[in-house]
């Protein structure tokens, strides 16, 4: 349990209110509060992720890097990740990797665009879909290469 390494949880009552905070948190709570001891490969693709979320804030932490988050999520359950992003960062700093250039202008404010393991431009968002200041990152927006 990471809130007992962590020295957030020192007891058994500590612990249960953090996993309900937490599963609250990431919209879960309702879906699983009756099954609590049910292994996480019971839940569907969108559940599992809402917990790997769940796991993730209850050590509070100040940033979460989330890689491909919505990765072979169907669109319901893409919107819901994406809702509970909106909602999470309100209280966190959240790093998205992601290959889906439509997530990255739905969800982020600044966008940074690598290529081959360098970083090509950063900015707000906004300005990186419309107004890119680099033209591999306008190729790579417009589809010319990818």
């Amino acid at each position: 349990y990471g809130p007992r390494i962590h020295g957030i949880a020192t007891s058994r009552e500590d612990l249960d209110a953090i996993v309900e905070k937490s599963l609250r948190r990431a919209g879960l709570w309702e879906e699983v509060k009756d099954r609590l001891q049910a292994p996480g490969t019971s839940l569907s693709g969108g559940q599992q992720q809402r917990l790997c979320i769940a796991r993730a804030i209850a050590v509070r932490p100040e940033v979460i890097l989330m890689d491909e988050p919505c990765s072979a999520l169907d669109p319901v359950a893409t919107a819901r990740i994406e809702e509970l992003i909106d909602e999470l960062r309100k209280r966190y700093c959240i790093v998205i990797v992601t290959h889906s250039m439509q997530q990255a202008a739905r969800v982020s404010q600044r966008t940074a665009f690598f290529h081959l393991g360098n970083l090509i431009e950063m900015g707000e968002t906004e300005q990186i879909f419309t107004n890119p200041r680099e033209k591999r990152t306008e190729d790579y927006i417009t589809g010319r290469f990818g």
